[in-house]
């Protein structure tokens, strides 16, 4: 046995949040002498193997530390110094062409590394989500037990003191749900975070506004070369006067003459006077007697 064996051994385990989980009650140690699981007698869950890496101690209690975490921890921590490393290469890159080539070779090393974290990637979300349902039920159940115990009091079903343990205990399950809840969020905001660095360093550059515009204007005037290229020729053979239609021909009237132009107005009419009227008569009854 190793010094590490004797002085976890016999100890209280609890979570990160304070939660009392089991008491070990031995180890698995590897060829080396290190310490490979720990045995941790969980009560009515019975006897546990938890990981050693899972285990850190404390005094006289040995903190267990969930694989989610450890897990994300790690692929935090790979992901952003590959990323780190990225952004360095691509720095040299820029400053010195001639190290383009040498440096394909340690770009596409850097890429698989960020193909094979995503896999990664995938396997923890889900893991986080399992977890995240398993805290929402232990949520509910924490609700319903105090929820309930008020109402036994209520009922005088059960003594004060008794109520208020079971508030002080679900109380302090709830904290606990709703630190790690808080948590998983905060893990998950950081992978994500990871994920739109990723995007922005692996994806190809946008060209400039200007550069766009101007290549737009290119291609346009490549099209309308194109475009005149492929245009019928105009017929070289050209038409006889016969051949044409001839489109019947109506004279053009020749403009009026001054003559013509000219209208006759009529005269205005006499006013009829006294004396025009007696000569009339005159004139009528002489007409009359030479008649006879």
């Amino acid at each position: 046995m190793t010094n590490d064996d004797i002085e976890i051994i016999g100890k209280n385990v609890k979570d990160m949040y304070g939660t009392f989980m089991g008491k070990v009650v031995g180890t698995i140690t590897d060829f080396d002498g290190s310490i490979q699981s720990v045995g941790i007698d969980c009560g009515s869950q019975g006897l546990q193997q938890i990981q050693y890496e899972q285990l850190v101690v404390q005094g006289e209690v040995v903190i267990f530390i969930p694989k989610w975490r450890l897990d994300s921890q790690r692929l935090i921590r790979e992901k952003q110094l590959t990323l780190r490393r990225l952004k360095a290469l691509i720095d040299i890159v820029s400053e010195n062409d001639d190290m383009k080539t040498d440096a394909e070779i340690i770009h596409e090393k850097y890429k698989s590394k960020l193909v094979s974290l995503d896999e990664t990637e995938r396997e923890i979300k889900a893991i986080l989500e399992a977890r995240l349902t398993e805290l929402d039920d232990q949520m509910k159940s924490a609700k319903m037990l105090s929820f309930d115990a008020k109402v036994q009091f209520k009922s005088n079903e059960i003594s004060d003191a008794t109520f208020e343990t079971v508030k002080s205990c679900t109380t302090e399950v709830i904290e606990h749900v709703t630190h790690e809840t808080a948590e998983i969020a905060n893990v998950k905001s950081r992978i994500a975070d990871l994920e739109l660095e990723v995007q922005q360093i692996t994806a190809p550059p946008t060209p400039d506004i200007q550069e766009s515009a101007r290549s737009y204007l290119e291609t346009t005037e490549q099209e309308q070369q194109i475009v005149q290229t492929i245009l019928p020729e105009v017929p070289v053979e050209s038409t006889t006067p016969s051949e044409l239609i001839e489109a019947p021909s109506t004279p053009i009237p020749e403009p009026p003459t001054e003559s013509e132009v000219a209208f006759a107005f009529p005269e205005p009419p006499q006013q009829v006077t006294a004396e025009t009227s007696k000569d009339d008569n005159d004139n009528d009854w002489l007409a009359r007697m030479e008649a006879q």
